[in-house]
């Protein structure tokens, strides 16, 4: 993978950074953020990790995840190069209403906008973290424990743990080479898969129950009330779109999340080659091909109907 060498240079040249993600950041986000601040910051360099949502708490095993902070003001103070991970729209991070000195983008999403100065996009990257561990090669920077267990759960989670199509040699070789620095592939499995609090797994029986198929498309609902019963916060979804995939009659599943009255986000899966990055953009969203969300303004079963419209809209191409 071939890293712009006009991202190396401002790395080498400047200063102070500004490391930012989109909101409700996942583990792609975190650990690309974390092992890129990790690194900078070993050249003598100064970094500020933002993110407008808290890490959820499941990631919070991940080395530097206090380095994170929901608010600019000391980090603006700087004047820093801001380097957006993950996402390539400052709407998507929610800092749409600041101005930055030379915006760098490293993303690797299907659904792209035009920010930024200096943009590295790389739509057949498996996860935004591959590209921040040819970044830090390129830079010559040896791999810690921490950044190497970072990279590798930002490329576990972004593969399915290799399960996704998107995993290929060189996925394999880069996880391989950060398992040898440090990076415990069944640790980190462990607590992505095995280290649930039981408010959550009480929220996917819950979701799991609202469950319907229709045209091969699995859909699922969780209201504003469920968060209530169980208590339980919206990063605690993560993954509950992954779980209809597995019935084998299934090509998309989707979970409709009330957050507010009368909207709906939607999270959509795909396996195979339904793009679900074209439904989404029909409704101002985006993604991968195989992953991707919208928000709506409808009630629910509207919401539901659009979805299978937006569907049969690409189908019919």
């Amino acid at each position: 993978m071939k890293v712009p060498e006009k991202i190396l240079t401002i790395l080498r040249e400047e200063k102070n950074f500004l490391i930012a993600t989109h909101i409700n950041p996942d583990g792609d986000a975190i650990g690309s953020a974390l092992a890129l601040s990790i690194a900078l910051e070993s050249m003598g360099k100064k970094t500020s990790v933002y993110s407008r949502d808290p890490v959820p708490g499941f990631y919070r095993f991940m080395p530097g995840h206090k380095r994170f902070t929901s608010s600019l003001k000391n980090a603006l103070k700087t004047d820093p190069v801001l380097i957006l991970l993950d996402c390539n729209s400052p709407e998507r991070a929610a800092i749409d209403r600041y101005e930055f000195r030379c915006p760098v983008i490293i993303d690797h999403h299907e659904t792209e906008r035009d920010f930024g100065d200096v943009r590295w996009v790389d739509r057949a990257a498996a996860a935004t973290g591959l590209m921040i561990f040819y970044l830090i090669k390129s830079m010559g920077i040896k791999f810690t424990k921490d950044m190497a267990t970072n990279l590798y759960t930002a490329i576990s989670v972004d593969t399915g743990t290799f399960r996704y199509s998107n995993t290929n040699p060189g996925v394999l070789r880069a996880s391989a080479e950060l398992i040898e620095s440090g990076a415990k592939p069944n640790l980190i499995a462990d607590y992505l898969y095995e280290s649930w609090d039981r408010r959550r797994f009480d929220l996917l029986m819950m979701t799991l129950n609202t469950l319907e198929i229709q045209n091969r498309i699995a859909i699922m609902h969780i209201t504003s009330d469920m968060f209530r019963k169980t208590r339980t916060k919206p990063e605690d979804t993560e993954n509950f779109s992954n779980f209809p995939r597995i019935i084998n009659s299934v090509k998309i599943s989707a979970v409709f999340r009330e957050i507010g009255k009368g909207v709906w986000k939607a999270s959509l899966r795909s396996k195979g080659d339904v793009n679900v990055a074209k439904i989404a953009e029909l409704y101002d969203g985006g993604g991968h091909k195989n992953a991707a969300g919208f928000k709506i303004k409808a009630d629910l079963e509207s919401a539901r109907k659009a979805l299978l419209k937006a569907y049969k809209k690409i189908n019919d191409k």
